[in-house]
């Protein structure tokens, strides 16, 4: 036998504390009827009181604890062996941390707001596997497929334009790398999904290639469009942590703005959609919607044994011994005298 809630066991203390309770009344009131004992009114007002049923009273109600505390910590036993079934598509995520992703068109900053979206998207997540790319010049497999949204969560937490040296924005290397991050047997390319977070500035010129690739494999790929489409200015900090903003060498504003078409194409050639990711509406929660009207396939299967409560036992027998307590009178049984003549 287990139980299913083992830590409400604490509740069986009450027991024995209710034990030494009524011990302790028993002796006082005795302590108390023996001060008065030459009383002759007090002995004819306890004259009626039995003490074995006092005792039997309390002995029922320190049962019916008993019972109800085993009964809250629900007993289990005859274990059922089940088996459930994991479905799930294998999504890639690929992200964008170039410098132009510290733009604050979108608060708190293009790349804040985009890891806040993808960890509410991961927590969402129901069976499928996961994984990171991070890109901007070049790209880089951060956390591999895994149904761990929790490892995953990790990860992504870290990501920063620090963490890729190569400059610009790279869309293309995303797609590569996404595309290497799926496993060679995942029973067709119909349980794919790539999801491109960027503001589109593809500074590579071959990412609709790749993506025929992408759509060749089957890999259906959503993008989501980060960002104005009118242009703004990048944020640069120095090591005291001062603000200023990005120029060119000969001192102009650099400025940033998101590039549709592109993401459009590569959506359009691979069967996914495009998404404007905008400051009232990020759009990340409808590829998840997309995702989930998609076919899944078979991720694995666990067996385990699932345990039958039985609480209701210790339950009606604490409610009976509950009721029998009510129903005992402590008071003596009265004999009748009876008399008669004989004939």
């Amino acid at each position: 036998m287990r139980f299913g809630d083992p830590s409400l066991l604490w509740l069986l203390a009450l027991v024995p504390a209710l034990a030494l309770f009524f011990a302790w009344a028993l002796w006082r009131k005795a302590a108390v009827l023996r001060r008065f004992a030459e009383s002759e009114m007090l002995r004819r007002l306890v004259a009626g009181t039995s003490l074995p049923r006092q005792i039997v009273k309390m002995t029922l109600l320190l049962l019916a604890v008993l019972f109800l505390a085993l009964a809250i910590a629900r007993p289990q036993w005859g274990a059922k062996q089940e088996i459930v079934q994991r479905k799930g598509l294998d999504v890639v995520v690929a992200v964008d941390v170039s410098l132009s992703m510290y733009a604050e068109d979108i608060k708190p900053n293009r790349l804040a707001r985009s890891k806040q979206e993808i960890q509410r998207f991961a927590e969402r997540l129901s069976g499928d596997r996961v994984a990171l790319v991070a890109f901007a010049g070049d790209a880089f497999l951060q956390c591999p497929l895994t149904s761990d949204y929790g490892a995953f969560r990790i990860f992504l937490d870290v990501l920063d334009p620090t963490l890729i040296d190569a400059p610009g924005t790279n869309v293309a290397r995303a797609l590569e790398e996404g595309l290497k991050a799926f496993p060679k047997t995942a029973g067709g390319g119909k349980y794919r999904v790539m999801v491109v977070l960027t503001d589109g500035e593809d500074h590579g010129g071959r990412a609709l290639k790749v993506a025929e690739q992408a759509a060749e494999q089957g890999v259906v790929v959503y993008t989501v469009g980060i960002g104005s489409v009118t242009g703004v200015p990048i944020p640069v900090l120095d090591e005291s942590g001062n603000k200023s903003y990005k120029k060119d060498r000969y001192g102009n504003l650099v400025s940033t703005r998101m590039d549709p078409e592109l993401l459009m194409q590569i959506a359009k050639v691979t069967k996914g959609k495009f998404y404007h990711a905008e400051p009232g509406r990020f759009e990340l929660l409808d590829v998840l919607e997309a995702i989930n009207s998609m076919e899944k396939r078979e991720q694995g299967s666990r067996r385990f044994s699932r345990f039958e409560d039985r609480f209701q036992l210790p339950l009606a027998a604490a409610l009976f011994f509950l009721v029998a307590e009510m129903l005992l009178s402590d008071r003596r049984r009265r004999r009748k005298a009876w008399s008669g003549r004989f004939s």
